[in-house]
């Protein structure tokens, strides 16, 4: 994930809530207390969540010097890094050093550049500009370039009634679109894109902001990569909905609803990887198909394609590990 702060020393309320408004992690400030009365968001302050030298570190790369500093601080934690003239070779010594390395920008051509050095870009942007127009845009970059996916035709190997058991609805706090999903699969090594309750149907109203995602047990892919089980989601968690062309967009879990329905197993493969998922048994619940198309898991047959991510390795805790699991 891509950290974006914001600068504002001296204090500047419409740039402050500009960084609001623009999904800021942080604001990098004088005195936490001016903006409490705002919103809540992590501050780094003297008075602040994060205090420089102690949470996080801070320095001007000006000469070797200094930019042998930074390589050591870099090592040691969270770095925000300032110099007059960003060249590439400073920042893809650091960039390789550390992934916590906050690159402070001017400008949207200065934070392309910091997102791209050595294609990974640096872990994050802090935005100096007294420009509310900039921060926007750079915000927008940052968060184009935290989030995609990268998604891979599955082809449909079979599809049986699985009895009953209880399935997860994920209510989001946002209006999801045509072609939008959720990552969920019964492994941790393959993930089907099941589609948002976005379209008309004959039975039920259109649930825009909801995805009936799946059987309590299956994972769900998150926007750090790591995976959670769906029956340990709660309110106010963050999950990642991926598009049909690989973009991607996190947002916030307003709702749960566990609930017992008769289930179906669907099981895919691609390139001799196997995958699958245990979804209710229902017309309104769909699979994405190329194109940002979708198919109700009623109309399903083998060798239908739908879109899904698939994944090497295992889990533990849900994060990615390299050793020898076997998931069936």
């Amino acid at each position: 994930m891509k950290r974006l702060f914001v600068d504002v020393r001296p204090w500047d309320k419409n740039c402050a809530t500009t960084a609001l408004e623009s999904g800021a992690d942080a604001l990098v400030i004088d005195r936490a207390e001016d903006v409490a009365v705002l919103s809540r968001v992590t501050t780094v302050a003297p008075d602040g969540d994060l205090v420089i030298g102690r949470d996080i570190f801070e320095v001007r790369i000006a000469d070797e010097a200094s930019q042998e500093e930074a390589m050591a601080l870099a090592r040691k934690g969270p770095l925000i890094v300032h110099t007059d003239d960003w060249t590439v070779i400073p920042l893809e010594n650091l960039v390789a050093a550390s992934d916590q390395v906050i690159a402070a920008v001017h400008s949207l051509q200065e934070a392309r550049l910091a997102l791209t050095v050595l294609e990974k870009g640096t872990g994050g942007i802090m935005i100096q500009t007294r420009d509310p127009a900039t921060i926007r845009a750079i915000a927008a970059l940052v968060q184009e370039k935290t989030l995609g996916i990268d998604l891979v035709p599955l082809t449909v190997t079979s599809i049986e009634p699985a009895g009953m058991g209880d399935r997860v609805c994920i209510d989001t706090c946002s209006m999801l679109l045509d072609g939008e999903g959720m990552l969920i699969g019964n492994t941790s090594s393959g993930f089907l894109l099941v589609h948002a309750e976005t379209l008309d149907n004959p039975y039920v109203a259109p649930r825009p902001f909801r995805v009936n995602a799946g059987a309590v047990c299956a994972y769900i892919l998150l926007p750090d990569g790591k995976t959670a089980y769906l029956s340990d989601l709660v309110v106010g968690d963050r999950v990642l909905v991926p598009s049909s062309d690989g973009s991607a967009r996190e947002v916030t879990i307003g709702r749960l609803k566990i609930e017992r329905r008769p289930l179906l197993l669907v099981e895919v493969e691609y390139e001799g990887n196997r995958a699958g998922l245990v979804l209710q048994n229902a017309e309104t619940i769909r699979l994405v198909t190329p194109g940002g198309g979708a198919i109700s898991v009623v109309s399903l047959c083998p060798g239908d394609v739908i879109m899904g991510h698939i994944t090497r390795g295992g889990r533990h805790f849900g994060m990615a590990i390299q050793e020898s699991i076997i998931e069936k």
